[in-house]
């Protein structure tokens, strides 16, 4: 493990941003990558892969959130990226140099993404309790993330234990607050180092709240992953264009997060002061004009600024021991004034 801070990945999340157009999709790909991510998040369903179309109320959505009153099939179907684009895009990112991956929802969709050479996988918070689903994908031995939103403690566990079961260990775990926005009180970032104590795994934040502090909270903490909604312009609108960070936010958060991890450094590296920083150190000086042979005192030696003379810990060895020549007031004391 490397002492250095590291970056985290920075993913901007598309989501349903594209507002099914493919030309939108690609312009939110190119501008992730201008604004300073590293990856591109997009996800792979159609809407009968997560729900029944049915008008039924239970499938009516009634919680506090940017969806209300709509019925999930309803929801999905505006949001979804439609699968015969998946081939293009990641042509497109490829181009550009931008990694993309996928959130899948079905094993159709896993195979899709597979096809395309898909470098790594998130599962959705809400797909946590799908073990089977999770075995599949973490078959592929690639890195695979978990969000842990709605996710209960045992469920996070039996997760993580069926990705080590089908033999994948390069498991990242992140901590998640499923509400859209998200509320700065239920953050709770410092839960993500227990990940790694609890499991051994890569921890990070899949960040819903608005503005950057949690990302950089979570980046002193040592996330190894952010993920935020990305959207060129909130003036596109759509389904979770209320709580997406805009081009400009975006390249302001990948600035701070830059700065954050510059500031925060090596912690095990030598401590380096230059002479340069440490002019105004104080350093050993005649005080008052010393003739030769005379005895050095504090009555004409002392300390003071700047550094250009022995060091003040050796003022204790310097009294008492006589003066080689004759010394100037304010000259620095140096090693062959006394004997």
């Amino acid at each position: 493990m490397q002492n250095k801070k590291q970056r985290p990945l920075l993913v901007a999340e598309i989501s349903a941003n594209h507002n099914q157009n493919l030309e939108l999709a690609k312009k939110h790909i190119l501008y992730a990558k201008k604004a300073g991510a590293n990856a591109v998040k997009i996800q792979t369903y159609t809407p009968s892969c997560l729900t029944l179309n049915s008008k039924s109320n239970i499938f009516k959505i009634n919680a506090n959130s940017p969806w209300d009153g709509k019925y999930l099939f309803e929801l999905y179907s505006e949001a979804f990226l439609p699968w015969e684009w998946h081939e293009e895009l990641f042509e497109y990112a490829k181009n550009i140099d931008i990694e993309i991956f996928s959130s899948p929802f079905s094993l159709r969709a896993l195979e899709l993404l597979e096809s395309l050479h898909c470098p790594r996988y998130k599962i959705a918070s809400f797909e946590c309790v799908d073990l089977d689903f999770i075995y599949e994908v973490a078959k592929t031995k690639k890195p695979i993330i978990l969000s842990t939103g709605v996710a209960q403690e045992e469920e996070i566990k039996d997760a993580v234990l069926v990705c080590k079961k089908a033999g994948n260990n390069d498991i990242t775990l992140l901590q998640c607050t499923s509400a859209y926005p998200a509320p700065l009180k239920k953050a709770n970032l410092s839960k993500m180092p227990l990940f790694f104590e609890k499991y051994g795994v890569k921890y990070g934040l899949s960040d819903h709240t608005l503005g950057n502090l949690c990302a950089i909270i979570a980046t002193t903490l040592g996330a190894s992953l952010i993920e935020k909604h990305f959207i060129l312009d909130k003036k596109l609108g759509g389904v979770d264009s209320d709580f997406s960070m805009d081009f400009k936010e975006f390249c302001g958060l990948s600035k701070e997060i830059d700065n954050v991890i510059l500031a925060l450094g090596d912690k095990d590296s030598p401590r380096v002061v230059s002479e340069q920083e440490r002019v105004f150190a104080r350093s050993l000086f005649v005080k008052k004009k010393i003739q030769k042979g005379e005895i050095l005192t504090r009555e004409n030696i002392g300390s003071f600024r700047p550094n250009a003379g022995l060091h003040p810990k050796y003022l204790k060895d310097v009294l008492g021991r006589i003066a080689t020549k004759d010394l100037e007031f304010s000259k620095p004391l140096n090693e062959n004034d006394f004997e």
